[in-house]
């Protein structure tokens, strides 16, 4: 009986010393995070956009979580600085990710801002990066005939003639596609983390002291006037 009391004590007191490492401590140093000043919230139409990012899977092949360069070669691949817990500030829940089977998306949208070209890569994405693995998604869009399309005042998208529709026909984007894009466009955290330090006044110069007037070259001291010597005293 003594030894499982011991060992039920062990068991609690590692399990209390876990949770304090692990939860109560990172929870009283984030807690009072605020966003940086360039971050901006999203918009009802980035929300609906982040939804659609979820629905589909993304997070389980990109990550939105650049290292430290002492850690990876992140900043080497033009991913940006290392990620901050200010940035995912609006970020519920968080979409860090854990596999990179594509590219880190946490500066996707300073990266590639075309509209077009995120359209177009997600109808397929072959036609922009060859030998991509990344699946395509054309229930993300609709085919029709062009004739309709323009009546109904939509954009179709414009495709690599190997990679359109046939004759005729286009694709256009569904709402959900045009969403997920402005969800992608909005991901910049290329903002700095910190303002920019106050510049110091400055002085204005103050102009060298002048140097003092020369003195008058000295006269040389007059030598004093010989005197003749006097004759030798005679001797009586």
């Amino acid at each position: 009986m003594e030894n499982e009391v011991k060992l039920a004590s062990g068991a609690m007191v590692a399990l209390g010393i876990a949770t304090a490492a692990l939860v109560v401590m990172p929870y009283l140093q984030v807690r009072d995070i605020k966003p940086p000043p360039g971050l901006k919230a999203y918009t009802s139409a980035q929300l609906r956009g982040r939804q659609v990012y979820i629905s589909n899977g993304c997070v389980y092949c990109h990550t939105q979580q650049p290292r430290d360069r002492n850690f990876g070669p992140d900043a080497a691949r033009g991913w940006g600085r290392a990620s901050a817990p200010g940035d995912y500030f609006y970020d519920k829940p968080h979409l860090l990710g854990s596999m990179r089977t594509g590219p880190d998306l946490f500066n996707i949208g300073a990266r590639q801002p075309s509209k077009d070209w995120h359209l177009g890569h997600l109808y397929q994405p072959r036609a922009y990066v060859p030998g991509s693995i990344m699946p395509a998604f054309p229930f993300l869009f609709t085919v029709k005939d062009a004739k309709d399309a323009e009546a109904e005042g939509e954009q179709p998208l414009t495709l690599p003639p190997a990679y359109g529709p046939d004759l005729g026909r286009v694709v256009v984007p569904t709402p959900q596609a045009l969403d997920l894009v402005k969800y992608l466009q909005g991901l910049n955290h290329s903002y700095p983390l910190l303002p920019p330090l106050p510049v110091a006044a400055s002085t204005p110069a103050t102009a060298p002291a002048s140097a003092p007037a020369s003195a008058p070259p000295a006269t040389p001291a007059s030598a004093p006037a010989a005197t003749p010597a006097s004759a030798p005293a005679t001797k009586p």
